[in-house]
């Protein structure tokens, strides 16, 4: 049995397409149509999945959507209601949006599955899931276990904002919800919103602005902004937020509690905003660890599954795992919308056809999430010549060796390789790797590669068999969403002046063996790197550590701020000519940017707006 998910309409759409209950290929549409983000109909993303099957349209048994378009119409509407005469304004622009785009959804996705499909029955083959439920299916379903306690939360999906579910075989049982407009995730895109970054987007970087600052303001927000129960649950005090009726996220009320306007994208950074980020994040772990702590009392379970957009704060998740209330935690690795896609297909399998669940050995079912396009190296010589690269082509060894020779010089190596990565992060097929050795490397890398803030902290990729001699954490990894503190006798002890530096002026300072991806509190964002699911990147990681000791990488993805995450080759020869990348890798082609034509250099720093 195939089924195709959709996810669309909002950010993040995506395609996934299982058989059987195994998954064949998931990705985003923005990777396709280089719109960071975008919100369209999935047309390439289903595309891709309908060929990596080896199928057309019509041989879909059933396409699920990710969520129910009508209850979020009947939210909006009983919002305005409930708020009338206030946001007017805002009412009178939605609701125009809401009639010619939202609300006939389910006509909009038939007529474009017709153009595909034009003899097939969708009236009858189209299901509808809701928003929560995927995003529960997206995490329990793939998970290497056969019953867990299941927490989603994220903005808001249709009502609901925050689910607990029970999983247990083949069945997943939603227990109960916490309901709009009482969101931790709007929450945080209200400090967002408020230090200056793009809300849906900006969120991980307050997460990674945090460590700068103090979390002087969590008393205020706990006594002001929200009513945090002991078992976790919580409400909003809407005195504070404009979301529900206006068009933006905070209100004047909420600028005099912190004592002065929102900040603009182009406002310096201050220690206020970095103590706003430390605080944001210290409630928002709080309520995670209080509704994990009561969630395990309550079933006895010992395995949590995580998905929705909040599941993507790795460094709440790595408090988590340190608490013990659950001895063991799985996260979708597409934990946002886009992952929706693959939790409606797995509702729809085993839950409207009763499909039996098959575990995978103790493993999860992602595949290491590299599920996206692939291409083969006649494919990739053949592209590379065409727009005029000049490459060499190396067989498997030499290849392994040249790349870790570079990295080991400090070299930036953009690293192409294999399928694609479903989710936000690259994990070793679309990345950007450096020497974690290097004290220069990580503002190298954001200045002069990624053009973005350069308090951005980098990710390091370590084998899994030597995770445990460089950070405080001994389990699986594999997708970027735990974070934990380097070894301590890896750290380097701070003098008393520059412990004394507040914020930023701290970026330069080396705290570690590894300082390009230690974060100003010691902490990184782990991935495990297995040579079960990417035995090339393994083998890469092994023969820099042979050469330097070190089993570890920078690992970011591979783009430049504001554009998506590279998926063809052409893709990724452009990025490497607008960036200072020195080294590209595709495939067995290895391509010098000394060599390259200079005509064909691009200004990529200017050609991405803010992300």
């Amino acid at each position: 049995m195939r089924i195709l998910g959709i996810s669309a309409f909002y950010h993040d759409s995506a395609a996934t397409l299982i058989a059987d209950g195994r998954i064949v290929a998931a990705a985003q549409e923005e990777r396709f149509t280089r719109i960071k983000h975008d919100s369209n109909y999935p047309a390439q993303a289903i595309d891709y999945c309908l060929n990596a099957g080896g199928i057309s349209l019509g041989d879909v048994d059933y396409v699920a959507f990710y969520d129910k378009p009508f209850l979020k119409f009947e939210r909006l509407l009983e919002t305005y209601v409930a708020f009338a005469p206030r946001g007017f304004s805002s009412f009178s622009k939605a609701i125009p949006v809401w009639i010619k785009e939202k609300l006939f959804q389910k006509s909009m996705l038939t007529d474009k599955l017709k153009e595909a499909a034009p003899d097939f029955d969708w009236e009858q083959r189209l299901l509808f899931s809701e928003h929560h439920q995927s995003h529960a299916a997206s995490a329990y379903f793939p998970s290497p276990f056969d019953e867990a306690v299941v927490l989603t939360m994220d903005g808001v999906g249709e009502w609901a904002t925050a689910s607990m579910a029970i999983g247990h075989g083949s069945d997943l049982n939603m227990t109960r919800e916490i309901h709009w407009p009482h969101s931790l995730g709007l929450l945080y895109s209200a400090l967002t919103y408020y230090t200056g970054f793009r809300v849906n987007s900006g969120e991980y970087k307050v997460m990674g602005l945090a460590p700068y600052g103090e979390p002087i303001y969590r008393d205020r927000i706990l006594d002001n902004l929200i009513d945090v129960k002991a078992d976790g649950s919580f409400r909003l005090n809407l005195d504070y937020f404009d979301y529900c009726t206006g068009l933006r996220m905070t209100n004047a009320r909420f600028d005099a509690l912190f004592e002065g306007p929102a900040r603009g994208a182009d406002e310096l950074l201050t220690q206020k905003h970095m103590d706003l980020a430390a605080s944001i994040q210290s409630v928002t772990e709080e309520v995670m660890l209080r509704l994990s702590r009561s969630l395990a009392v309550e079933t006895g379970s010992k395995n949590l599954c995580l998905a929705g957009g909040v599941a993507l704060n790795c460094v709440a998740n790595g408090k988590l795992l340190r608490d013990g209330a659950f001895e063991n935690i799985w996260i979708q690795p597409a934990a946002g919308d886009a992952g929706g896609a693959l939790g409606a297909a797995y509702l729809a399998y085993h839950r409207f056809q009763d499909k039996p669940r098959i575990l995978n050995g103790g493993a999860d079912s992602m595949a290491g999430s590299y599920l996206g396009p692939d291409y083969s190296q006649d494919d990739i010589e053949s592209r590379l010549s065409v727009i005029g690269a000049n490459y060499s082509v190396l067989d498997y060894e030499t290849l392994i060796s040249t790349v870790a020779d570079a990295l080991a010089s400090e070299n930036a190596i953009g690293w192409f390789q294999g399928r694609m990565e479903f989710g936000p992060r690259s994990l070793g097929g679309r990345s950007i790797l450096g020497d974690p050795r290097s004290p220069a490397m990580q503002k190298n890398l954001n200045l002069k590669v990624k053009y973005r803030e350069s308090f951005r902290p980098f990710a390091p990729s370590v084998l899994r068999e030597d995770v445990a001699d460089w950070f405080e954490l001994d389990i699986d990894s594999p997708y970027m969403l735990m974070v934990a503190d380097v070894k301590t006798e890896r750290q380097k002890a701070m003098s008393p002046e520059e412990d004394a530096l507040f914020g930023i002026d701290k970026l330069n300072i080396a705290r570690s063996d590894i300082p390009a991806v230690t974060h100003v509190d010691y902490s990184a964002r782990i991935q495990t790197v297995h040579a079960e699911t990417n035995p090339r990147y393994h083998a890469l990681i092994s023969a820099f550590k042979s050469r330097t000791g070190c089993p570890v990488l920078v690992n970011t993805s591979f783009n430049v701020r504001g554009e998506p995450i590279v998926c063809t080759p052409e893709d990724a020869f452009r990025c490497f000519m607008g960036s200072e990348l020195d080294v590209l890798a595709i495939g067995n082609c290895v391509l010098l940017k000394t060599d390259q034509d200079p005509a064909l250099k691009l200004d990529y720093k200017n050609a991405f707006e803010l992300d």
